[in-house]
């Protein structure tokens, strides 16, 4: 990991405004499901498919070191350390993970963005990644078998798809508007390219 500029810090703030602002969105309650279905999670998809693995995960870590310090800044205005012991637990901890599996992989496919990819990317990072804690956390904290915390998180996989989705086309649009967010030379390496280039 390289070091962080101004920039790069700015963007990771961003990026944790963006998914604390999704919480603001109403979380929704299934019967006898002990996990609300949140918009939360489409951040995480946008964080690593817009400002790639490091900084995606890194805007994730920032936003969990705000909520454990008490900011309410979950989806429905949870905060503090009481909301790394529900049935939870392993879905938060799943977000830095899944926003380095989706930024990994949307670097891994270079430029220009190609919305197949980046969605795949999302899927494999936004659910796969994702669920994988999310699920053994709820096993942990509901007291349930892996089974049926497996069966329970049947209920977001429609939600999430729609957001892969909607973060796949919004990445494309981000990345064709501002080409090389994911993939910028370091400044020292275009000054020596340009002195060196033929006058």
């Amino acid at each position: 990991m390289r070091r962080m500029t101004s920039r790069d810090l700015a963007l990771v703030a961003t990026f944790t405004g963006l998914v604390a602002a999704l919480g603001l969105v109403p979380a929704v309650y299934p019967a006898g499901i002990p996990v609300p279905i949140t918009a939360q999670t489409l951040g995480v998809m946008l964080a690593g498919a817009i400002i790639g693995r490091w900084r995606g995960a890194a805007s994730l870590l920032l936003l969990l070191v705000l909520v454990a310090v008490g900011l309410p800044l979950l989806s429905g205005g949870r905060g503090g350390l009481a909301a790394f012991a529900g049935p939870s637990v392993g879905y938060l901890v799943g977000f830095p993970f899944g926003a380095w599996v989706i930024g990994w992989l949307t670097e891994k496919a270079g430029a220009p963005y190609r919305l197949a990819w980046g969605l795949v990317a999302n899927l494999v990072g936004g659910i796969v990644v994702v669920y994988a804690f999310g699920i053994l956390g709820t096993a942990w904290r509901a007291h349930l078998s892996v089974e049926a915390a497996t069966v329970s998180a049947g209920w977001y996989v429609v939600g999430d798809l729609a957001k892969a989705v909607i973060a796949a086309l919004v990445a494309r649009g981000v990345h064709a508007a501002y080409p090389g967010l994911l993939h910028e030379r370091p400044a020292g390496s275009r000054a020596r390219r340009g002195a060196s280039a033929p006058v």
